[in-house]
């Protein structure tokens, strides 16, 4: 009986783990989406809910067709995290930000009930822009931004096409289609409604201070990369006291394991599966980015002691010049044609971005900083060979 017992308790334990790092991974889940993710999460919604409280200060809604996980807004710090095109996953512009603060608004408006015509709601749309001195037209260019903003609306659930198709209407305005709301998903889109906030910049901003053990418990879990020159001492005195307790909470509850070391701490994935952005992995910016670390990290040969100055003030780290980071790139592109035959300027672009959103580098006027979490990926390099498919 016992026996039966311990094993229940550690199949719960395990499923809702599972079930938080769903929610870590996609904050919005729904039956028609993701159904098995959510009938886990609803099996467990009361400690989950418990959980994500106490542990993160995030608060989950549970209903029948939909979890939402509301999260606090991280530092300024923070690596961004844009929202992407669902069609190759390039990152949103302004504009698009634009359009689906437009949409969303629209969607919202008294009268538009569970179905709306896209025609209709880009009237709407339009109005609501000139009341903020935001012209959208009718252009190609603005029903495709359109398109863009309804698309990752509809790959959060909470719209989807009933006839007619979105793709269509931005190529051809005579087109029409006709969307269903889950208007129930979208008043959650946003922690807090609007009116409780006096500014924009309201919205981002933590309505009350967070103890120091839950902020960094945030960091870890949303940008696992943490350097202790960025840290506040309160943080800093929690992860020297409290390192082991803080290690048990983040594996048990998200299965993450904790690493510190002497520049700061990391938090990672074994099983690679709940990050949003792999790395090593498939393609050609990842690839150039992990050669072109170890080529800097052999040509600098940093140390434990190397520093670069950011901010004001000096961080763990080496410098490598912008000529000798171009140079580096230019060598791979000629060893390994076959992989990059693109633009380098382009490549390099890319490049850094991917570094900058891992917290493995930070590109600054002077140069490429590359910081020693960079050290963990060791490349294995294998050249396609000149013979034909086996």
């Amino acid at each position: 009986m016992t026996g039966r017992r311990v094993s229940t308790l550690g199949q719960d334990s395990g499923e809702r783990r599972l079930a938080a790092r769903s929610l870590l991974a996609s904050p919005i889940l729904t039956a028609t989406r993701q159904p098995a993710e959510l009938d886990l999460v609803r099996r467990h919604a009361t400690a989950l809910k418990s959980v994500f409280a106490g542990q993160l200060g995030y608060a989950l809604i549970v209903e029948s067709g939909f979890a939402r996980l509301v999260k606090a807004p991280l530092p300024a710090s923070a690596p961004v995290r844009p929202a992407r095109r669902t069609s190759d996953n390039s990152p949103f512009t302004p504009a698009t930000y634009v359009h689906l603060a437009l949409a969303c608004g629209a969607l919202l408006a008294p009268g538009v009930g569970e179905q709306v015509l896209v025609s209709a709601l880009v009237d709407q749309i339009r109005a609501d822009a000139a009341e903020q001195a935001i012209t959208v037209t009718d252009s190609i260019s603005d029903r495709r931004q359109l398109v863009r903003a309804l698309r990752l609306l509809e790959s959060w659930g909470v719209v989807a096409e009933t006839d007619g198709s979105l793709s269509d209407w931005g190529e051809r305005a005579e087109d029409e289609a006709l969307l269903s709301i889950n208007r129930s998903l979208l008043i959650h889109l946003l922690p807090s409604p609007l009116h409780h906030f006096e500014t924009a910049e309201d919205t981002w901003s933590r309505q009350a201070p967070e103890p120091p053990r839950r902020r960094l418990r945030q960091r870890l879990v949303e940008n696992p990369a943490l350097f202790r020159v960025e840290l506040p001492e309160d943080e800093l005195d929690v992860l020297s006291r409290e390192r082991h307790e803080l290690a048990r909470q983040l594996d048990e509850n998200f299965g993450l394991v904790l690493e510190v070391r002497a520049e700061g701490v990391l938090t990672y994935d074994p099983s690679g599966t709940l990050t949003d952005l792999e790395f090593p992995g498939v393609g050609r910016v990842k690839q150039a980015a992990l050669l072109l670390l170890d080529e800097l990290a052999a040509a600098l040969a940093p140390s434990g002691e190397s520093l670069v100055l950011m901010d004001g003030q000096p961080w763990p780290g080496i410098l490598a010049a912008w000529p000798q980071v171009e140079n580096v790139l230019a060598g791979l592109a000629i060893r390994y044609p076959r992989v990059w035959q693109d633009d380098p300027d382009a490549l390099r672009t890319e490049v850094v971005d991917l570094l900058a959103a891992l917290r493995l580098a930070r590109a600054l006027d002077q140069g490429l900083a590359v910081f020693p979490f960079a050290a963990r990926y060791q490349p294995q390099v294998r050249v396609p060979t000149q013979e034909g498919p086996g």
